[in-house]
Protein backbone atom coordinates (compact mmCIF):
# COMPACT_ATOMS: atom_id res chain seq x y z
CA UNK A 1 0.00 0.00 0.00
CA UNK A 2 1.18 3.55 -0.72
CA UNK A 3 1.18 6.19 1.97
CA UNK A 4 1.23 9.98 1.91
CA UNK A 5 3.66 11.63 4.31
CA UNK A 6 5.16 14.90 5.48
CA UNK A 7 8.41 15.84 7.18
CA UNK A 8 8.63 18.77 9.56
CA UNK A 9 11.99 19.78 11.01
CA UNK A 10 12.22 22.09 14.02
CA UNK A 11 15.39 24.14 14.11
CA UNK A 12 16.61 27.65 14.74
CA UNK A 13 19.71 27.00 12.62
CA UNK A 14 18.75 24.64 9.78
CA UNK A 15 17.06 25.39 6.47
CA UNK A 16 15.65 23.08 3.78
CA UNK A 17 19.02 23.23 2.03
CA UNK A 18 21.01 21.91 5.01
CA UNK A 19 18.38 19.73 6.70
CA UNK A 20 20.39 16.52 6.32
CA UNK A 21 18.18 14.51 8.71
CA UNK A 22 15.04 15.57 6.87
CA UNK A 23 16.56 14.74 3.48
CA UNK A 24 17.61 11.29 4.66
CA UNK A 25 14.20 10.57 6.18
CA UNK A 26 12.63 11.60 2.87
CA UNK A 27 14.92 9.17 1.01
CA UNK A 28 14.05 6.35 3.42
CA UNK A 29 10.34 7.11 3.11
CA UNK A 30 10.46 6.86 -0.67
CA UNK A 31 12.14 3.44 -0.35
CA UNK A 32 9.22 2.35 1.84
CA UNK A 33 6.26 3.48 -0.31
CA UNK A 34 5.74 6.74 1.58
CA UNK A 35 5.34 9.63 -0.85
CA UNK A 36 6.52 12.82 0.84
CA UNK A 37 4.17 15.61 -0.26
CA UNK A 38 5.51 18.23 2.15
CA UNK A 39 8.85 19.00 3.77
CA UNK A 40 9.51 22.16 5.75
CA UNK A 41 11.84 23.58 8.39
CA UNK A 42 10.37 25.90 11.01
CA UNK A 43 11.56 27.59 14.17
CA UNK A 44 11.09 25.66 17.40
CA UNK A 45 8.14 27.76 18.65
CA UNK A 46 5.37 25.92 20.50
CA UNK A 47 2.38 27.57 18.79
CA UNK A 48 4.01 27.55 15.35
CA UNK A 49 4.70 23.81 15.57
CA UNK A 50 1.15 22.95 16.67
CA UNK A 51 -0.36 25.21 14.01
CA UNK A 52 1.85 23.69 11.28
CA UNK A 53 0.98 20.12 12.30
CA UNK A 54 -2.75 20.92 12.22
CA UNK A 55 -2.41 22.66 8.84
CA UNK A 56 -0.60 19.67 7.34
CA UNK A 57 -3.22 17.25 8.65
CA UNK A 58 -6.25 19.33 7.66
CA UNK A 59 -5.01 20.63 4.30
CA UNK A 60 -2.99 17.68 3.00
CA UNK A 61 -4.66 14.76 4.77
CA UNK A 62 -1.39 12.86 5.06
CA UNK A 63 -1.13 9.42 6.63
CA UNK A 64 2.12 10.15 8.44
CA UNK A 65 4.03 13.16 9.75
CA UNK A 66 7.64 12.61 10.80
CA UNK A 67 9.20 15.41 12.80
CA UNK A 68 12.88 15.88 13.51
CA UNK A 69 14.46 18.09 16.13
CA UNK A 70 13.26 19.80 19.25
CA UNK A 71 13.00 16.72 21.50
CA UNK A 72 15.88 17.35 23.90
CA UNK A 73 16.38 19.35 27.10
CA UNK A 74 17.09 22.76 25.58
CA UNK A 75 14.79 25.59 26.59
CA UNK A 76 13.99 25.89 22.86
CA UNK A 77 12.98 22.21 22.48
CA UNK A 78 9.17 22.30 22.16
CA UNK A 79 8.30 19.55 19.69
CA UNK A 80 6.85 17.00 22.18
CA UNK A 81 4.69 19.62 23.91
CA UNK A 82 3.44 21.00 20.58
CA UNK A 83 2.66 17.49 19.36
CA UNK A 84 0.88 16.40 22.56
CA UNK A 85 -1.41 19.42 22.54
CA UNK A 86 -2.97 18.39 19.18
CA UNK A 87 -3.17 14.60 19.57
CA UNK A 88 -6.40 12.63 19.85
CA UNK A 89 -4.52 9.52 21.04
CA UNK A 90 -0.95 8.89 22.10
CA UNK A 91 0.96 5.86 20.78
CA UNK A 92 3.69 5.49 23.42
CA UNK A 93 4.93 2.12 22.17
CA UNK A 94 6.49 3.72 19.10
CA UNK A 95 8.46 6.27 21.11
CA UNK A 96 9.43 3.68 23.72
CA UNK A 97 10.72 1.33 21.00
CA UNK A 98 12.86 4.08 19.47
CA UNK A 99 14.32 4.98 22.87
CA UNK A 100 15.01 1.31 23.58
CA UNK A 101 16.92 0.95 20.31
CA UNK A 102 18.82 4.18 20.93
CA UNK A 103 19.74 3.17 24.48
CA UNK A 104 21.64 0.20 23.00
CA UNK A 105 23.91 2.77 21.33
CA UNK A 106 24.13 5.55 23.94
CA UNK A 107 22.87 6.12 27.47
CA UNK A 108 22.07 9.70 26.47
CA UNK A 109 19.06 8.32 24.57
CA UNK A 110 17.16 8.38 27.88
CA UNK A 111 17.15 12.17 27.50
CA UNK A 112 14.95 12.04 24.40
CA UNK A 113 11.45 13.35 25.05
CA UNK A 114 9.94 12.49 21.66
CA UNK A 115 6.30 11.40 21.53
CA UNK A 116 4.04 9.73 18.97
CA UNK A 117 0.32 9.79 18.45
CA UNK A 118 -2.71 10.05 16.22
CA UNK A 119 -4.75 13.06 15.18
CA UNK A 120 -7.76 12.15 13.06
CA UNK A 121 -6.29 9.53 10.66
CA UNK A 122 -2.72 10.83 10.75
CA UNK A 123 0.13 9.31 12.74
CA UNK A 124 2.71 11.80 14.05
CA UNK A 125 6.13 10.59 15.19
CA UNK A 126 8.83 12.76 16.78
CA UNK A 127 12.18 11.46 15.55
CA UNK A 128 15.53 12.60 16.97
CA UNK A 129 17.06 15.64 15.28
CA UNK A 130 20.38 14.02 14.38
CA UNK A 131 20.92 12.37 11.01
CA UNK A 132 22.14 9.14 12.61
CA UNK A 133 19.47 8.97 15.32
CA UNK A 134 16.54 9.79 13.06
CA UNK A 135 17.51 7.31 10.34
CA UNK A 136 18.26 4.49 12.81
CA UNK A 137 14.93 5.02 14.56
CA UNK A 138 12.99 5.20 11.29
CA UNK A 139 14.54 1.97 10.02
CA UNK A 140 13.72 0.26 13.31
CA UNK A 141 10.01 1.16 13.34
CA UNK A 142 9.10 1.10 9.64
CA UNK A 143 7.78 -2.46 9.29
CA UNK A 144 5.28 -2.39 12.18
CA UNK A 145 4.52 1.21 11.28
CA UNK A 146 3.18 0.12 7.90
CA UNK A 147 0.64 -2.12 9.64
CA UNK A 148 -0.45 0.78 11.86
CA UNK A 149 -0.85 3.05 8.84
CA UNK A 150 -2.92 0.39 7.08
CA UNK A 151 -5.24 0.20 10.09
CA UNK A 152 -5.57 4.01 10.16
CA UNK A 153 -6.49 3.89 6.45
CA UNK A 154 -9.26 1.40 7.24
CA UNK A 155 -7.54 -1.86 6.27
CA UNK A 156 -8.33 -3.52 9.58
CA UNK A 157 -6.89 -6.91 10.40
CA UNK A 158 -5.45 -8.48 13.50
CA UNK A 159 -1.89 -7.62 14.44
CA UNK A 160 -1.12 -11.31 14.85
CA UNK A 161 -2.32 -12.10 11.30
CA UNK A 162 0.74 -10.50 9.63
Amino acid sequence: MKYKGAILTMSDTRSLENDEAGKEIKRLCLLNDIDIVYHNVIKDELDDISDELIKIIDDMQVDLILTTGGTGFSIRDNTPEATKRILDKETPGISEAMRMLSLEKTKKAMLSRGVSGIRKRTLIINLPGSLKGSSECFNYIIEPLKHGLDVLKGDVNRCGDN
